[in-house]
């Protein structure tokens, strides 16, 4: 069994939700955070982490590139083409839904995040699995 931790990048502009992700992954010791707080430079800045993240948490709302745009360079790379890509976002509506879904992310998590089913969620999505948690 490996023992190194996943390493996780979470990009997120909102210091509270920077803070929430900090103290949920901190109870989890099998896990190695990485946090951005905007998206400028973006792809130097993840080709830089070591190792790779396992897995890739994109807030939606973030400048200069959003959740989108950062989804679509990190699958232009051949580095990002198999890593779980994960939109986690307040604004869940039907159509912004169809669109996370349309464009490849491999699961959405809504603010705010779920204590009791977080730790299952990031199993789930290093494992491979899509994870749709919508709703509180």
């Amino acid at each position: 069994m490996n023992d190194t931790p996943a390493a996780i990048l979470y990009v997120e502009n909102d210091p509270r939700s920077r803070k929430v992700m900090r103290l949920m992954i901190g109870t989890l010791e099998r896990y190695d955070l990485h946090i951005f707080e905007d998206s400028q430079d973006f792809m130097q800045r993840v080709i830089a982490l070591n190792p790779p993240p396992s897995l890739i948490l994109l807030d939606i709302h973030v400048d200069p590139h959003d959740g989108f745009e950062m989804m679509a360079m990190l699958r232009q790379s051949d580095l990002f083409q198999q890593t779980p890509i994960v939109a986690v976002t307040a604004s869940v509506m039907n159509e912004e839904l169809a669109k996370l879904r349309t464009v490849g992310f491999s699961g959405c998590l809504a603010k705010p995040l779920d204590i009791d089913t977080f730790p299952d969620s990031l199993n789930h999505l290093l494992n491979g699995e899509a994870v749709w948690r919508i709703t509180g």
